[in-house]
């Protein structure tokens, strides 16, 4: 372990992949550690630098551990495209030498926390690793279908495949919007102070290839993943896909993906899910304004203390 950019309390690991690339193991340690350990995974052209949530869950007795996935933040190197992969599958050789690397440090349970296209891919991940000892599952506004147009959930969809064969590093048109950038960074409209580079406030290019597997994966998930833990999944009270500039409205709503989605889907995951809104909360709940931030960390907490006490 070494020193990490986020100050002397973390510490970051490289996590060489058999591909050629790394991934980064980061660390916050609790200062009296009772419940075990909680794995975070960011979401899409991401990187992990939300230190409020990793001092939270220390404060609550947790050893706090996230991923920078390959060509993502601290693991991005010269030449590589950001977040680019072309199956969600192989993210699970980082989650595994992470498990790995928590179980060294002497923990037998690890609880998961995903957030976004992190959500769906540590659902994937799960699925194929029923014997991890993961307690329960803690999702932040997870990608579980595509936003947008029927046409594009359908046709659509068929023609990303064709391309994804034929030229998998395409960019498509569409990314993130703007707004959302804007309404998180403290350069324009919210209290954020990230990499831009890392986490471009207007968003990184799409390629076909990613939207490709993360399609393959959202399908794979609506045919049912037969989770046995309990888990929680966190969105926003209410989408508007319609805001793609900055607009007073993209500090109180998910911008990104449409929350009706996420609880169409949250059945199809195990048998065990509990579903939360957070009144006036953004994409990322943890980056909200305080009062929804502080309602998605009780929410939290909450489910926590009911599936996995720290008096088991």
């Amino acid at each position: 372990m070494s020193a990490d950019p986020l100050g002397p309390a973390y510490v970051s690991r490289t996590m060489p992949m058999r591909d050629g690339s790394v991934a980064t193991l980061v660390r916050h340690a609790a200062a009296d550690n009772t419940r075990g350990a909680v794995l975070y995974v960011h979401g899409y052209v991401d990187y992990f630098f939300q230190t409020h949530v990793a001092e939270h869950f220390a404060a609550r007795g947790y050893d706090f551990y996230a991923v920078d996935l390959r060509r993502c933040g601290r693991s991005l190197r010269p030449g590589e495209a950001k977040f680019y992969a072309e199956d969600l599958g192989e993210w699970d050789e980082e989650f595994d030498t992470a498990v790995e690397a928590i179980r060294a440090d002497g923990h037998d349970r690890i609880t998961v926390l995903g957030s976004s296209t992190g959500g769906l891919a540590v659902l994937l991940w799960l699925a194929r690793r029923p014997e991890l000892p993961v307690p329960a599952v803690v999702l932040n506004s997870p990608w579980l279908d595509l936003q947008g147009p029927w046409f594009m959930r359908t046709v659509g969809t068929q023609l990303v495949y064709l391309l994804a064969r034929i030229k998998p590093q395409l960019v498509l048109p569409q990314g993130i919007p703007p707004a959302y950038g804007d309404s998180v960074h403290v350069s324009a409209h919210g209290e954020w102070d990230f990499d831009t580079e890392w986490k471009p406030l207007r968003g990184a290019p799409t390629y076909v290839g990613v939207l490709a597997a993360v399609r393959r994966g959202q399908a794979r998930l609506h045919r049912g993943l037969g989770l046995t833990m309990p888990i929680l999944l966190l969105h926003s009270g209410r989408s508007r896909l319609d805001i793609t500039e900055w607009a007073e409205a993209a500090q109180s709503h998910d911008v990104v993906l449409d929350v009706e989605q996420m609880k169409h889907w949250a059945a199809r995951l195990g048998p065990d899910v509990t579903t939360v809104p957070i009144e006036g909360g953004v994409h990322d709940l943890f980056l909200s304004a305080p009062p929804a931030r502080a309602r998605a960390l009780t929410a939290v907490d909450e489910f926590l203390d009911r599936v996995d006490p720290a008096d088991r």
